[in-house]
C-alpha cells in the first residue's frame, strides 16, 4: 500500500487527549516488534475514557475475522479484544473476493463523542469498481457484538481516515493513485463524493516505503510539505526493519507523542520474511508550533513509556504467549484462530459426542491452493493462528480414519492459496503416505516428498509439528502417539526455505487443515492438543529476545 500521512495542527481533535498533559522524560527500553506477525496498516488512538487504554487496529486481507483489535495500558503488553469485521452478514461479498492480495485494507481507528469508528477499504474486484470504502461504529470496542453493519461510501480511495472539524463536519481523506484525495461524509445518512485537498503518496509497500508529511491550518488546504521530507525511513540502509511507513501518531496521557507503523524485518537483502508488514512503536517529538520529530525504527529503542500494567478486561489473549488448547467440552474456539475467509457452516465443532478434547474438522472439497473452477464461496476447512516469532514449535495430535482415496489432513504453513507449505496424511490408491508439498507463487517450490507409512496411522493419533528453528526455514515433522503424549518419536520429513511464504501483503499463519481433494470422501478429522511454543524473537541480524519459560 501506499500512503502519505495528512497531518493538521489540530489532529489530536477527538482522541480524548488533555491539551496540557505534562510530557514524561523518563525513559524505558522496549523491543519491536509491538505486534509481531500479521497484524499490518496500524492505527492507534488512546482513551482516557476507558481507563486511558491504548487501541490498535490492523489490517486482514482475506483473513477472517477481520480488523483484530488490540489493547493496552502500556504500550508493550497488547491483548487480542475484538475483531469488527466478525459476522457474514456485515458484508456477504466477501466470501467470493477471489485476489488473494484483496480483502480488508488498512483500517483507521477514531474514537469521537463516546463511539468508536473503523474506516477501512474493502478490496473486491480487479474491475472497476475496485473498492467500496466502509465506515463501522461501535460504543464498546471489547464486544464483538457491538461493531454492526458498516455504511458505505463512494470515495475511490484507500488508506482512508476520518477527521472531525471543530464545527462537526465530517471529512475523509484516502490514497488515489500517486495523490490524496478528500470529501464530506455524513455519518447518519450518504456521502458526499466532492473531492478536496491533495499530497503525495510515499514509496511502495515493501523494502522502499517511507513516509512523509503534510501540513495544514485548513483541513482542505493548501498544505505544506515538510522540506525535510520522509520523516520516517530506512530506505538505502543496511536496517534490519525495512519498509518502514503508514504512520499513525497519537499522544499518552502524559502528553508525549507516539506514532507506529508497519516494518518488515529481515534486511534489505532477505528474502524470507514470512511474517510480513508488523507493527512497530516509536517516539516522537513535537513542539507547539514545530514539525514533529520521529525516531526512526530500530528492534531496541526507548522512550517514555508508561508503567507496566496487565489490567485488560477482555477475554482475549496478550500477543506473545502461548497456545496450550485442549478443545474442552463447553470451551469456544479460541477468538485468535482465523479462517481464510468465511469458515464452511458446520465444519468446526468442539467436543463433538463420543470425541470429547477434540476439535472436529469435516473437510472441504477445496484443498489450500483451490482448483481453476472452484466456487470461492464453498469454502475451505482451515482453521490457523498467526505466526508471531521468529523461532517457534506448532503442533497438533490429529486421529484421522480415512477411507476414500485423496482424503487428507495435515498441518501448513499458509501464506496465502498461492504461496503454503504443507505436510499432510493422505490415503492414495497404494496405500497411506505423509506428503509434503509447497506451492509458491514467488520462486520454484520443493518437490512433493511422499513417504509411505502402515496403515496404523490411520487408526491411532498423529502428532504434525512445525519447528521454525531459524529465521531462514521450517522442518515438518510427524510421528504415532503412543502411551507418553510429551514423548512422542517424531520423523523429519522436509525442510523448506520460509522465502517460499514471503511477500505480498500478507503474513504466515499455522494451522490444520482437512480435504477430499475433490474427491467423493467425507471422513472426519478430530484435533487435540493443540500447541503452539514461542522459542525466539530476532529483533537485529545477532540479536535476539527469548521468552525464559520457553527458551
Amino acid at each position: 500500500m501506499w500512503l502519505a500521512s495528512i497531518i493538521t495542527l489540530v489532529l489530536s481533535t477527538g482522541l480524548g487527549v488533555k491539551p496540557h498533559a505534562v510530557a514524561n522524560t523518563k525513559n524505558a527500553t522496549y523491543t519491536n516488534p509491538i505486534l509481531p506477525g500479521f497484524f499490518p496498516d496500524p492505527s492507534c488512538i488512546f482513551v482516557p475514557e476507558l481507563s486511558n487504554t491504548f487501541i490498535c487496529a490492523s489490517s486482514s486481507f482475506l483473513a477472517f475475522p477481520g480488523i483484530p483489535l488490540h489493547a493496552s495500558k502500556d504500550l508493550i503488553h497488547w491483548k487480542l479484544i475484538s475483531h469488527v469485521f466478525i459476522r457474514r452478514e456485515q458484508y456477504p461479498s466477501f466470501g467470493n473476493i477471489s485476489n488473494n492480495q484483496f480483502g480488508v485494507y488498512a483500517p483507521t481507528i477514531r474514537f469521537h463523542e463516546n463511539t468508536f469508528y473503523i474506516s477501512v477499504t474493502m478490496f473486491g474486484s480487479s474491475e472497476y469498481p475496485y473498492l467500496e470504502n466502509l465506515v463501522f461504529n461501535a460504543s464498546d470496542p471489547f464486544d464483538d457484538r457491538s461493531w454492526g453493519i458498516p455504511i458505505s461510501t463512494q470515495g475511490q480511495a484507500y488508506d482512508t481516515s476520518l477527521f472531525w472539524e471543530d464545527d462537526g463536519t465530517i471529512y475523509d481523506q484516502g490514497a488515489a493513485g500517486l495523490g490524496i484525495v478528500q470529501w464530506k461524509v455524513d455519518l447518519q445518512s450518504v456521502w458526499s463524493a466532492t473531492e478536496g485537498g491533495s499530497g503525495d503518496a510515499e514509496g511502495t509497500a515493501a523494502t522502499k516505503h517511507h513516509e512523509s508529511i503534510a501540513r495544514s491550518r485548513n483541513i482542505t488546504g493548501p498544505y505544506e510539505s515538510k522540506p525535510a521530507n520522509p520523516v520516517l525511513s530506512n530506505v538505502n540502509t543496511t536496517q534490519y526493519f525495512t519498509g518502514t511507513g503508514h504512520v499513525d501518531l497519537f499522544k499518552d496521557a502524559q502528553g508525549n507523542w507516539w506514532g507506529v507503523a508497519l516494518a518488515t524485518r529481515g534486511g534489505p537483502k532477505s528474502a524470507a520474511y514470512p511474517m510480513g508488514r508488523e507493527t512497530v512503536l516509536f517516539p516522537v517529538s513535537w513542539e507547539a508550533g514545530e514539525w514533529p520529530v520521529f525516531d526512526q525504527v530500530r528492534g531496541i529503542m526507548s522512550g517514555p513509556l508508561p508503567p507496566i500494567d496487565l489490567e485488560i478486561n477482555a477475554h482475549g489473549r496478550f500477543i506473545g504467549g502461548p497456545d496450550i488448547v485442549e478443545f474442552g467440552p463447553g470451551s469456544d474456539i479460541p477468538i485468535h484462530f482465523t479462517y481464510w475467509r468465511f469458515p464452511i457452516s458446520g465444519a468446526y465443532t468442539v467436543s463433538p459426542a463420543k470425541h470429547p478434547h477434540t476439535l472436529r474438522l469435516v473437510p472441504s472439497a477445496l484443498n489450500l491452493t483451490g482448483s481453476p473452477n472452484h466456487v470461492l464461496s464453498d469454502g475451505q476447512t482451515f482453521i490457523s493462528r498467526r505466526q508471531t516469532d521468529t523461532l517457534f514449535t506448532y503442533s497438533v495430535d490429529i486421529n484421522f480414519p480415512a477411507a476414500v482415496e485423496n482424503e487428507e489432513v495435515g498441518i501448513s504453513v499458509f501464506l496465502t492459496q498461492d504461496q503454503h507449505l504443507d505436510l499432510g496424511l493422505t490415503k492414495l490408491n497404494n496405500g497411506t503416505y505423509l506428503r509434503f508439498r509447497g506451492r509458491s507463487s514467488k520462486e520454484i517450490p520443493p518437490a512433493e516428498i511422499l513417504h509411505r507409512v502402515d496403515s496404523t496411522w490411520l487408526a491411532e493419533k498423529v502428532r504434525f509439528q512445525i519447528d521454525a528453528f531459524n529465521a531462514t526455514h521450517y522442518r515438518f515433522l510427524a510421528g504415532k502417539v503412543e502411551e507418553d503424549v510429551d514423548r512422542v518419536p517424531l520423523r523429519e520429513i522436509a525442510v523448506a526455505p520460509a522465502s517460499l511464504v514471503s511477500g505480498g501483503y500478507t503474513g504466515t499463519l499455522v494451522g490444520v487443515y482437512a480435504t477430499t481433494n475433490g474427491g467423493n470422501g467425507s471422513t472426519p478429522a478430530y484435533v487435540s492438543r493443540w500447541r503452539y511454543r514461542p522459542r525466539g524473537q530476532a529483533v537485529d541480524y545477532d540479536t535476539w529476545v527469548y521468552p525464559d519459560e520457553y527458551c
